[in-house]
């Protein structure tokens, strides 16, 4: 057989350019068992594609599959009272908190024993004229602290 014409074979299947009919042709000459020592190494893979395709499943194939498949036992779980409603409990748990958080807020922003209490001013359109606008205008406090004393009377800073 003509070395030439194997290794031009084996260039184009490397390419991917080989019918089915000249792959078999490369197939029959990697198993011979004179093979010259330059194509020895894709004798490998031409044989392993024959050893593969020798395999099979089997008869007993079947039997060997759904012996290691076992069907899962389910085992029922028994729910106890405290199980079923521990959502409940923590959802009960959970308002707690927050009612508790909003009462000790409420009762730090009260200021019930805080000696400076501040009074706001509120706006009263006075004016009617509209030159008033354009006049300028310096800065004055609209916020008058009063504290009280211990003795109840307040005094204005």
């Amino acid at each position: 057989m003509d070395y030439k014409y194997i290794e031009q074979l084996l260039e184009r299947y490397w390419n991917c350019e080989t019918s089915l009919e000249e792959e078999q042709i490369l197939r029959s000459f990697f198993r011979q068992k004179e093979v010259p020592a330059h194509l020895l190494r894709y004798k490998q893979l031409f044989a392993y594609q024959d050893v593969e395709k020798e395999k099979g499943l089997g008869d007993d194939f079947d039997t060997r599959i759904l012996t290691r498949i076992e069907r899962p036992v389910v085992k029922a779980q028994r729910l106890t009272m405290r199980t079923r409603f521990m959502p409940l409990f923590k959802a009960a748990a959970m308002i707690a908190v927050l009612f508790l958080m909003g009462t000790v807020m409420q009762h730090t922003m009260e200021g019930g024993d805080s000696d400076t209490v501040s009074v706001h001013d509120e706006y009263q359109n006075s004016t009617t004229d509209p030159q008033v606008a354009y006049e300028p205008v310096l800065p004055t406090d609209t916020v008058a602290k009063i504290t009280v004393d211990d003795t109840g009377t307040g005094k204005t800073n």
